[in-house]
């Protein structure tokens, strides 16, 4: 599995807020920290949001703020919902056209990495990948 870079802009934003709590982060703070594009990071704060992870507001002291504690913010969790219908073959899409599949034994195998893969996710809290808060604050800060 590889995460989509929604995905992984979607897990910096949490870390950010995480390592910032509880003080309110705006996005272009965020964007400015890692180099990434304002437009596309408010799209990622937005489903972050959406998703009940974020609390947002407007205007001119607005921000970012975690929407739950750290320790239950699970990894897994974020990862399902910000992927972005992405099947880990074709066929587990709308696009049934494969030759093989009324036959294949291929899919049974590749649902089960990619349940694996979400399951393993789903041990780890935004807290244990931000245990490390100083040197990660220290890195953010020299970014």
């Amino acid at each position: 599995m590889k995460l989509d870079k929604f995905t992984d802009y979607a897990l910096r934003v949490l870390m950010t807020l995480a390592l910032k709590a509880p003080l309110r982060v705006s996005v272009s703070e965020i964007a400015a920290v890692y180099g990434l594009s304002e437009n596309h990071l408010a799209k990622v704060a937005a489903e972050l949001t959406r998703a009940g992870f974020t609390n947002s507001e407007r205007g001119r002291y607005g921000g970012l703020t975690l929407a739950l504690p750290v320790e239950d913010i699970r990894l897994g969790a974020v990862v399902r919902a910000m992927t972005r219908n992405d099947d880990v073959a074709e066929c587990f899409g709308a696009n049934q056209s494969c030759l093989i599949l009324p036959a294949c034994g291929l899919r049974g195998p590749l649902a089960e990495a990619q349940e694996a893969f979400f399951a393993a996710l789903e041990r780890y809290t935004l807290a244990d990948v931000t245990a490390q808060k100083s040197a990660l604050a220290e890195l953010l800060a020299t970014s």
